[in-house]
């Protein structure tokens, strides 16, 4: 009985396709990822990949501020604090200085993350490793869509 009824409904083509376009696609923010753990940064770029966030990724501060300075404006930057070459508080430091980068919101992912460290004033949020996945994806929704 069920698909004798739904059998019987037709779906105009044209009027669903003007729906689709309507609606338009859901609008993520790209996600920047600074980590240099590589099995880590890789599996929370596969997480959040799944879960159909555009990400992009960096194995220290240096390289997350080249990033920022030449690919553009992620929604959110998830920063690891221990780092070699350009750790998270030398990175929270210099993005504070740059008018144009100091406004991008940032996690703070660590072990040794303390809400109190002056050099991390204005972090949006601290999450303590091992990451929780479901906390980490409520915070990276929260500013990015």
């Amino acid at each position: 009985m069920f698909f004798a009824g739904f059998a019987e409904k037709t779906v105009k083509t044209a009027e669903l396709a003007e729906a689709v376009t309507q609606i338009g696609p859901r609008e993520v923010g790209k996600v920047l990822i600074v980590d240099d753990d590589f099995a880590l940064r890789e599996a929370l770029c596969v997480a959040l990949e799944g879960e159909g966030f555009a990400v992009a990724a960096a194995a220290n501060g240096q390289e997350a501020l080249d990033y920022l300075r030449t690919e553009g404006r992620p929604c959110l930057v998830l920063l690891d604090l221990m780092m070699p070459i350009m750790n998270g508080w030398e990175f929270r430091a210099q993005q504070r200085q740059e008018p144009e980068l100091a406004d991008i919101p940032v996690v703070v992912l660590s072990a040794f993350a303390r809400s109190g460290d002056e050099e991390l004033r204005g972090i949006e949020q601290f999450l303590r490793k091992p990451i929780d996945l479901a906390d980490l994806l409520a915070a990276v929704r929260a500013y990015c869509g």
